[in-house]
């Protein structure tokens, strides 16, 4: 019976020991080169920091900071294995102890600066609509649609195809961004959308021409598809 309990506590130890990394010590993380996406996430939101493309230049930035909403926990990136179940807290390369702020006249729930970096909300469980997820009525400069090569800009939307993308966009529902990878619907034409800010701020939306959805998870409808083509065809 003893040598039998032996073993058995010999398997259990061996796979703890594996859990993790098969080469690793049990407390051995990171696990792996990890080039983690730049992000925080507070208030049960994931944000993602966009990083602007060269080719488009310095954009300048007109950001004044609220008030502070939270604190770095936790740096993932030289201590996170790559099984890291991201929580409130974490961070991506912002040191622990680092304050996250909400940005004036801009919700919360969309933008946040920590260390003088912009982050945009990139995934929302309590967000429904993709106008829930990103809220930018009145606070949209441009928008712009994107080589897919390198990046840059190649078109501007006219006003009018803005501001009925804007009005459309709020109505769009949400869906699983897995569910819709293993559906299929983030296949076939990319179109790249970069989204400017009135204080300077951009990021990308990726679109599938085919499916007529968004990397965020949300679903187009008749009218952002339209909107979209109208503009491709307008493209030089």
């Amino acid at each position: 019976m003893n040598i039998i309990k032996n073993i058995s506590i010999l398997v259990i130890l061996m796979i703890l020991l594996s859990s993790c990394s098969t080469f690793r010590p049990l407390s051995g993380c990171p696990d792996s080169e990890i080039e983690w996406v730049d992000m925080v996430m507070i208030n049960d939101i994931k944000y993602q920091h966009h990083f602007p493309d060269q080719t488009d230049g310095n954009i300048p930035l007109s950001i004044e900071k609220g008030s502070e909403i939270g604190k770095v926990t936790y740096k993932m990136a030289d201590s996170a294995c790559s099984n890291h179940k991201t929580k409130n807290g974490d961070a991506a390369y912002l040191e622990k102890g680092t304050p996250i702020f909400e940005i004036k006249g801009y919700p919360s729930s969309f933008v946040v600066v920590a260390n003088d970096r912009v982050f945009v909300a990139e995934e929302n469980k309590k967000a429904k609509t993709a106008g829930e997820l990103y809220a930018m009525d009145q606070l949209v400069k441009n928008i712009y649609i994107e080589s897919t090569e390198d990046g840059s800009r190649m078109h501007t939307f006219s006003q009018s195809s803005k501001d009925k993308f804007l009005d459309a966009w709020y109505q769009l529902k949400l869906e699983d961004v897995e569910k819709l990878y293993k559906e299929g619907k983030q296949e076939g034409k990319r179109v790249f959308l970069e989204i400017e800010l009135n204080n300077g701020v951009t990021f990308r939306e990726l679109y599938w021409a085919d499916s007529n959805t968004f990397h965020s998870g949300a679903i187009g409808n008749k009218e952002i598809k339209e909107i979209i083509d109208h503009e491709l065809s307008k493209k030089k």
